[in-house]
């Protein structure tokens, strides 16, 4: 591989690499050549994230998570292996920061005098609505 393709930030200590054979189509080297990449990254251990970080990261992966606590990541996008692991890494990068961004925190707010006689307003509309739709008592 020329060059170092580990995007900086990311130990090698924190995931596995792993080549498999790619999905799809392809031609006479498709069930010769191990080219899609799958890259494990260990939430538990690693020391990029704080416990709340790690939190984020495990929501964020989704379905990507796995029972060993492992974000697992395939790419297979590419025919190169160097390509797919650029890929794979970058994707990782991705996640880790996003999961690091602390979500800001809400300010409660009150609801406008214009959206509160908005509201007022609908509900007095569908109660005339509904009185309209009652059966007429007969008088005396």
């Amino acid at each position: 591989m020329a060059g170092d393709t580990r995007p900086v930030g990311i130990p090698p200590s924190d995931y596995e690499l792993a080549w498999i054979r790619s999905p799809g189509p392809g031609g006479q080297n498709v069930n010769k050549l191990a080219t899609a990449c799958q890259l494990r990254f260990r939430v538990a251990s690693t020391g990029l994230l704080d416990e709340p970080g790690r939190q984020r990261l495990r929501r964020l992966a989704g379905r990507r998570l796995t029972r060993a606590d492992e974000v697992v990541i395939e790419a297979h996008r590419h025919r190169s292996r160097e390509a797919n692991l650029r890929d794979a890494l970058g994707r990782l990068a991705e996640l880790v920061e996003q999961a690091r961004r602390v979500p800001k925190q809400r300010k409660p707010t009150r609801p406008t005098a214009a959206s509160r006689e908005r509201r007022i307003d609908s509900k007095k509309r569908r109660q005339t609505t509904k009185r309209l739709r009652r059966q007429v008592e007969p008088d005396g």
